[in-house]
């Protein structure tokens, strides 16, 4: 039953998506619009930067929110390392709550802010590194795509490396499967030099 409750909170917080919200108040499916994507970047492109912004805040808020709710609730309850597995469970939940949301057909984004969002709460050591690695790819090849499987990557590696146990690890590896099926028409667009590059969404202005 702690496990059913623990990935229905995170799925439910996964649902709650920035780009509808800040859709809603600018009139406007990111689901239809620029590269049709549920995410910060996309909004970016089509609303500038500020809007970008702001999805990405509200969708790093909700990884953070979720795993942080359930850490807080269960602590007492079970053992460090229970406790640990049900984390990395709930933050699976939360991505595939934003990847496949009830509300929006089950075709949201991709997860990529909320995964920086579930890492700043669940391992300190893995989210200076994983998001320091998606900065640096990012900034170093102008491909924001690039820096997302470098992150999704060391979280992987890490995972296991801090030898962390079969749950996590294989909760990490599915939502790094998942994630990568999502990007696959960002590696298309990539091989086709037709992806859009970082110094263009940080030059796109506010609507």
């Amino acid at each position: 039953m702690t496990l059913l409750l623990i990935s229905l909170t995170g799925y439910l917080f996964g649902c709650l998506h920035g780009s509808q919200l800040v859709g809603f108040m600018k009139k406007i499916n990111l689901k239809e619009s620029g590269v049709k994507n549920a995410g910060a970047s996309n909004a970016t492109i089509v609303l500038g930067w500020k809007y970008g912004v702001l999805v990405a805040l509200i969708d790093i808020g909700k990884g953070m929110a979720s795993v942080f709710l359930i850490r807080t609730l269960l602590t007492d309850s079970f053992t460090p390392d229970t406790l640990t597995a049900l984390l990395f469970v709930n933050a699976l939940f939360v991505i595939i709550g934003h990847i496949f949301p009830l509300q929006m057909r089950f075709n949201g984004g991709k997860g990529t802010a909320s995964i920086v969002g579930i890492l700043l709460v669940l391992d300190w050591k893995i989210a200076l590194i994983s998001i320091s690695l998606l900065l640096i790819v990012t900034f170093a090849t102008d491909y924001l795509v690039l820096g997302v499987l470098a992150m999704y990557a060391s979280f992987f590696l890490l995972t296991i490396f801090f030898a962390y146990s079969t749950v996590p690890i294989t909760a990490v590896g599915v939502v790094w499967l998942i994630s990568s099926i999502k990007h696959i028409e960002n590696f298309k667009r990539l091989k086709n030099k037709e992806e859009t590059r970082l110094s263009s969404l940080i030059s796109k202005k506010a609507s």
